[in-house]
């Protein structure tokens, strides 16, 4: 007996298929899909796309950033930190200033706009509280708020009238 395998060309008593006779595929008969095609070496069809790190944050973006969260928040509690807020608004629109100039070179435009909008919150809270607060210091210095019933003429006629 030959070592040849049945159907191989090189053996005499091989037949070609009849016509219309299809090959099974190669994977015919297994319970596993076939492997996925492999991916051509590299420096064949189209490049990885290279990864650029984003660029660094602006130093100040952040810190405008907190300093209008401390200046807001400052308003309701003791109102002393509030006094940041035109740092904040200045920090926050040097900050979108120079970004916009190099938006390659930073980032962090959101914190440094929202510093800075907080900043101008913060700062327009701050001028009507200081103008309530001088409005309150001027009518107390005209007496406003003196509730002494015996300068009044009625109380003071009728309390009189009486005890005669």
């Amino acid at each position: 007996m030959s070592d040849e395998q049945p159907g191989n060309p090189s053996d005499p008593t091989h037949q070609p298929p009849p016509p219309g006779y299809q090959q099974p595929p190669p994977n015919w008969g297994n319970a596993y899909p076939p492997p996925p095609p492999q991916y051509p070496p590299p420096g064949y069809g189209q490049p990885y796309p290279q990864f650029t790190p984003p660029p660094p944050k602006h130093p100040q973006a952040t810190a405008a950033m907190v300093f209008g969260i401390v200046s807001l928040a400052g308003l309701f509690t003791c109102l002393v930190p509030i006094l940041v807020a035109p740092v904040a608004w200045i920090l926050g629109a040097k900050a979108v200033k120079e970004i916009d100039a190099n938006p390659s070179g930073y980032s962090g435009r959101g914190e440094a706009s929202a510093g800075k909008i907080m900043g101008i919150i913060g700062t327009v809270l701050l001028v009507l509280v200081l103008l309530a607060a001088i409005a309150l210091v001027i009518i107390g210095l005209n007496g406003g708020f003196d509730d002494d019933p015996y300068d009044d003429t009625y109380y003071s006629d009728f309390i009189v009238g009486w005890l005669s």
